[in-house]
């Protein structure tokens, strides 16, 4: 076999399609700049030399340039430097932020109260500081599934399908590609595409199977229902088993929801279009109700020990008052496919 033969690349499909995921990336102005960085590196520039014609009868150039030399690197630094994929100046305002915000937070939905009369007169002229009301970014969930964000407006979650793509025929991928893209091409709203992995707990799965092994209608079926549990043992003690679940976000902003009145209604007819246009795409998309969004925003903010079944939600408070959180690891049917550890916990894209 001569060697251009051996070098020969494959050209049989790979099952793979590219999608953008850059849809969100700002616009470059100038020499490859955005608007952002531009201004950053202005305002620098502007400083550097508003200081210097301000100065230079009165300090030497080289002095001037040992400061403003270390000013203008970092002023780089910031418009230029990206890190884990965010800008700096983003880090810059988040570690500001964080640096003012409050260390103790307390849940007071009505407010802190001030502090009694007698125990200010106490303390003197250092009274100890105030915990601030915590915030959480979550104001209820309905009945129906719409999770309200307070300011940020509305949203719905929906639980969708994996498709078996590399097993598709080339019509059926590029039939599944075009129903995908026509789902993409229609969206006016933010909509997130979320894909999670959580710890997997295979007891019950082989305690089900155990206990059904005997009633089996023959010997042969009853040796293999045991040789799966041992096999689903051993697989549980050899790793840290995981579950992969798709999620579909749909959010209507703040202004949109609370225009009319009919936000949450809006939105729940976006998630039936969605449903039926992802369909074509050979995804089985289904809203979840408000117990179903409320066990998966427990998991979510408590990955390490997933909640009781109700999640966010207990069966003597209302639908939506939060109540503590019971740790407990999910469970898997007899014949759910665990996922072995090493995959990324959390995976998302949102346009």
């Amino acid at each position: 076999m001569s060697p251009a033969a051996g070098r020969r690349q494959p050209t049989e499909d790979t099952g793979r399609v590219r999608i953008p995921a850059d849809v969100d990336r700002p616009d470059k102005l100038l020499a490859g700049l955005t608007a952002r960085q531009l201004a950053i590196l202005a305002v620098a520039a502007v400083v550097l030399w508003a200081g210097y014609a301000g100065t230079r009868h009165l300090v030497p150039p080289a002095a001037y340039g040992a400061v403003a030399i270390p000013v203008g690197a970092v002023a780089a630094l910031v418009a230029l430097g990206r890190m884990e994929g965010v800008p700096a100046d983003r880090w810059v305002i988040a570690a500001w932020r964080h640096r003012r915000s409050p260390r103790r937070l307390v849940p007071a939905p009505d407010g802190v109260p001030a502090v009694p009369g007698f125990l200010a007169n106490a303390a003197g002229s250092h009274p100890p500081a105030l915990p601030a009301p915590l915030r959480l970014p979550l104001a209820g969930i309905g009945v129906g599934g719409v999770v309200d964000l307070g300011a940020d407006g509305l949203a719905v979650i929906c639980r969708a399908s994996a498709v078996t793509f590399s097993l598709r025929t080339p019509a059926e991928q590029e039939a599944l590609v075009a129903g995908f893209a026509r789902f993409l091409s229609s969206l006016g709203e933010p909509v997130q595409v979320l894909v999670r992995a959580e710890p997997l707990d295979v007891g019950p799965a082989i305690d089900a199977l155990l206990d059904a092994a005997p009633g089996l209608p023959h010997v042969a079926l009853e040796r293999a229902a045991r040789d799966h549990a041992a096999f689903l043992a051993d697989l549980a003690a050899s790793r840290d088993l995981l579950r992969r679940e798709v999620l579909v976000v749909l959010r209507q902003p703040a202004g949109q929801a609370s225009t009319d009145g009919e936000g949450a209604g809006r939105l729940l007819r976006r998630a039936a279009e969605a449903v039926t246009a992802l369909g074509a795409a050979g995804v089985s998309l289904s809203v979840l109700d408000g117990v179903a969004a409320s066990g998966v925003l427990a998991r979510s903010l408590d990955p390490a020990g997933p909640p009781r079944p109700g999640g966010l939600l207990s069966s003597a408070s209302g639908i939506d008052e939060p109540v503590t959180l019971a740790h407990r690891a999910p469970t898997a049917g007899p014949f759910d496919d665990p996922i072995p550890s090493g995959s990324p916990a959390q995976e998302g894209a949102t346009r």
